[in-house]
């Protein structure tokens, strides 16, 4: 009796020694996936087409996962052509190696694979996933992310009755294929044939009399921007991109190319259904498309008019983008409150200021910014840097600010230093719709404005609760400004979301740097990275 006793206590005694000397954390989740990306024929505009199928669905699958979840997914590309996809939103902590662009990454050989090895670290929220590899974007081959809170954090809303994602974009008849050679001719791309909700011109979500849903909406086109509303019903704005934002009502939303929000609706009204509707803003002609909410009690189908949406009404657009603040006291995907980072108090570095422009050179249509058209190189950045490979990339490509001189081709690469806090102010003089994302990173969107920025635009700046995101649009002839905490080591593609700018120039890429080596700044190459252009046969 004696020794059956002791034993447990001296075992316990043992354990309870190591885990004071040598603590063991849980690690957090991981999650497997295997993707594979053929072609398929589809008839979303009543023409059958070639799309681009993900597991055989298009849209491709959702990733539904949580904070700080490791994801593991496995990429088998079955196209004729090279491929990647990027992860929009997703801020790869320390490790622009998985952010899948040209950039950072190899492109995969048709009948080839990649496995992505990424964390959603601190994130929550609504995100994406598309091609980034010539007009891939245009054939399919994206889907959603979704990613949600854990157990310990609380969002600031009850949880919903259920959770929709709605992928909204403009879309052509085209294959991606005709798509780039027009744009390879020199030529600019034709107006959109469509715009598709989930792939589709109708779709149906159901939901219960007097429950809440979330609707989690993202412009997934090319090139236009559309307003969101859901006929007699009221929405509920509560996070955009990762942000947790003050719970305004809004009847109808303009979300514009590349961004993503989160609404929550109420089914309070007679049992029927009811139109939801996307339509485009700021076009001669307004394409709608239009699904359907149905109440499981109804036995009404929809009818009526579809609502009216708003046409131009260019600072209508400004001015609710105005009204999208930080929910200061919510947390976010970490216990604490948003609005403890107190922006507004610290004083940038230095400025940046970015004016996109729409040049002809060599008889073709480009797109620059600050003068330069920006070339990919055949070999990635990332590769370049790492290997410290020459003639790949002159971090004096690009200048901070746009000097007037003639345009040029280059592979710009901006640089900046690691824990930066900057300046950008995006500056749009063509008579056309804008809007720029930073991959790594979310910013305060701290200003919009009509015209030309100065120095005097920063007394209109919001200093106080400007919500984060990683995608911002910038109205005609106008400028919008955005602060950036450059915390994320790594190569980081800044671009415009509109997929016909950037792939005829309209990018570069910021090289966010500390010239001391340390795996807590950036993780090392990863063991499976693809090698090319003039980074094949290095070694780590």
């Amino acid at each position: 009796m004696g020794k059956t006793f002791f034993l447990p206590l001296l075992l316990c005694a043992i354990l309870a020694f190591w885990n004071i000397v040598s603590p063991v954390k849980a690690e957090d989740a991981y999650r497997f996936y295997t993707w594979t990306v053929t072609y398929g024929t589809a008839s979303p505009l009543g023409v059958p087409q070639q799309v681009i199928l993900i597991n055989g669905q298009f849209p491709g699958p959702g990733l539904d996962v949580v904070t700080n979840d490791n994801i593991i997914l496995n990429l088998i590309n079955k196209l004729d052509q090279p491929f990647l996809l990027t992860w929009n939103g997703i801020k790869q902590r320390k490790n622009s190696w998985q952010d899948g662009v040209y950039g950072t990454n190899c492109a995969i050989p048709p009948n080839s694979n990649y496995t992505y090895k990424f964390q959603t670290k601190d994130q929550i929220g609504t995100y994406t996933y598309f091609p980034s590899t010539l007009m891939h974007r245009a054939a399919g081959g994206f889907g959603a992310i979704n990613v949600y809170q854990r157990s310990v954090i609380a969002v600031p809303y009850a949880k919903p009755a259920g959770d929709f994602s709605l992928l909204i974009g403009d879309w052509y008849k085209a294959s991606h294929k005709a798509l780039q050679k027009t744009l390879d001719s020199g030529k600019p791309l034709p107006f959109p044939d469509g715009i598709l909700i989930n792939g589709q011109t109708q779709s149906s979500f159901s939901g219960d009399q007097g429950k809440t849903y979330m609707f989690r909406v993202s412009n997934m086109g090319l090139s236009t921007s559309f307003n969101f509303r859901i006929q007699g019903h009221k929405m509920k704005l509560v996070e955009v991109e990762g942000s947790n934002v003050m719970q305004n009502i809004y009847d109808s939303l303009d979300v514009h190319v590349g961004q993503s929000v989160a609404v929550l609706v109420t089914l309070d009204q007679p049992p029927k259904d009811y139109y939801i509707v996307a339509s485009t803003r700021f076009t001669r002609k307004v394409l709608t498309a239009t699904a359907v909410l149905h109440y499981t009690n109804s036995r009404i189908p929809v009818s009526g008019p579809v609502p009216d949406g708003p046409t131009y009404q260019l600072h209508w657009s400004m001015r609710q983008a105005r009204t999208y603040r930080w929910n200061l006291t919510s947390n976010a995907a970490r216990p604490n409150p948003q609005g403890s980072f107190h922006y507004g108090k610290i004083t940038p570095s230095r400025t940046i200021i970015l004016a996109n422009s729409a040049p002809i050179m060599n008889g073709k249509q480009r797109y620059a910014v600050n003068g330069v058209s920006y070339i990919n190189a055949d070999t990635p950045l990332k590769l370049a840097d790492y290997f410290n490979i020459p003639d790949v990339f002159s971090l004096s490509s690009i200048q901070s600010f746009p000097s007037g001189g003639p345009p040029y081709l280059a592979t710009s690469v901006m640089r900046a230093s690691l824990h930066e806090f900057i300046e950008v102010v995006l500056q749009n003089n063509e008579n056309t719709m804008q809007s720029w994302h930073l991959d790594g990173y979310d910013f305060w969107v701290v200003g919009f404005g009509s015209g030309q920025w100065t120095q005097n635009s920063r007394k209109k700046y919001n200093l106080r609760d400007a919500l984060t995101r990683h995608t911002t649009q910038v109205y005609p002839n106008s400028w919008s400004a955005i602060l950036v905490s450059l915390d994320n080591q790594g190569m980081w593609n800044m671009r415009s979301a509109m997929w016909e700018k950037q792939y005829l120039g309209q990018q570069f890429y910021l090289r966010v740097y500390n010239p001391i080596p340390s795996l807590a700044n950036e993780y090392d190459i990863p063991p499976n990275a693809l090698l090319c252009g003039k980074a094949v046969g290095r070694h780590s």
